[in-house]
């Protein structure tokens, strides 16, 4: 009787596991499925991407870039080499979602750069220096920084990516990596590894968020969170990237854009706002790295320098006037 009532109790339970467990998988599955409806395809850009001949649909490349069966390039592993592609459909949307899959690599093993951007901006197709884009943009750049251009003690190593929300009104300071002007930032081994690497710039309700999947993991692991953010609407999604000296492959392998369901906090018209963020500092006077005193080393060269240029002087001297003296003698016989 005992065993009989253990059996009528497990069923009950079993049904009910079954019952919950089933529930959860089709809610997450309904979940994914309403996820994916708001991935919008005129700002997305994925495999096959050509349109017809040598166009790619919603997007416009500049400079070096060349498409592939594989990837957009907008950069070979060359030296001084810039390019760029941007989507010709302004952004409607108040809360968005961009994921970007993308590869950086190159044969330098030390030695490499100079990195990309990601954009949301104003001002489209135009070049420049920022990571082979405009400098005094108005918008917000992802940077994705491979070389490190600080001449003194940085905080922090390369690769790394930063956020940068631009009124119009700042300067990139390459020679400082942008730290004078960045929100935040983190440190990213995105380089030369064996798997795809995906970046997501998530906008929502003013807040900025950049998460990462470096390790082939297939989660996000996040970057960077900064609140206070207005973006307006109406910009430009781009991409763009340059070499130097350095060179590297920057690869765009795909972008997918989702519009957020989130219910934005902002009653207002966002067309005609400014882009700027309450954790926004003003530029910082650009100063020169102190110059650093001479090692014993070059302290020693330079003390036997001078020793050996007095030695000869000395010596010049005692010639000189061992020939006055021996003039003198002639001219008394």
């Amino acid at each position: 009787m005992y065993g009989h009532s253990r059996n009528r109790d497990f069923f009950p339970a079993a049904l009910i596991t079954g019952f919950l467990v089933t529930t959860l998988l089709v809610r997450q599955s309904l979940q994914q499925n309403d996820y994916n409806d708001y991935l919008k395809r005129e700002h997305s850009l994925f495999k096959p991407y050509q349109g017809s001949g040598m166009t790619i649909p919603y997007w416009d490349f500049i400079g070096t870039t060349f498409v592939t069966n594989s990837y957009v390039r907008l950069t070979p592993d060359l030296q001084s080499k810039n390019g760029a592609i941007w989507n010709h459909v302004p952004c409607t949307s108040i809360n968005w979602e961009l994921q970007v899959n993308f590869k950086v690599h190159g044969h330098g093993k030390d030695l490499f750069g100079d990195g990309f951007a990601l954009w949301y901006a104003r001002d489209r197709l135009q070049t420049g220096p920022v990571f082979g884009s405009k400098d005094n943009f108005l918008g917000l750049a992802i940077i994705l920084d491979t070389y490190s251009n600080h001449n003194g003690p940085h905080n922090h190593q390369h690769p790394y990516i930063s956020a940068m929300v631009n009124n119009g009104s700042l300067s990139y300071d390459h020679d400082r990596d942008g730290t004078h002007t960045q929100l935040a930032g983190c440190e990213a081994k995105f380089r030369n590894v064996e798997f795809d690497t995906q970046l997501s710039v998530r906008y929502e309700n003013d807040v900025l968020t950049v998460s990462t999947d470096l390790e082939n993991k297939g989660s996000w692991k996040e970057c960077l969170r900064v609140e206070g953010v207005k973006l307006p609407t109406g910009y430009y999604f781009g991409a763009s990237a340059t070499t130097g000296d350095l060179s590297d492959n920057h690869d765009i392998i795909s972008i997918k854009f989702y519009e957020l369901e989130a219910p934005s906090l902002l009653a207002e018209d966002r067309r005609q706002i400014v882009p700027s963020a309450a954790t926004f500092e003003a530029p910082r006077e650009h100063r020169d790295d102190p110059k650093q005193g001479m090692s014993n080393v070059k302290i020693f060269f330079l003390i036997l320098l001078m020793m050996l240029i007095v030695v000869v002087l000395v010596v010049i001297g005692i010639m000189f006037y061992q020939k006055h003296k021996e003039n003198a003698r002639k001219r008394f016989y």
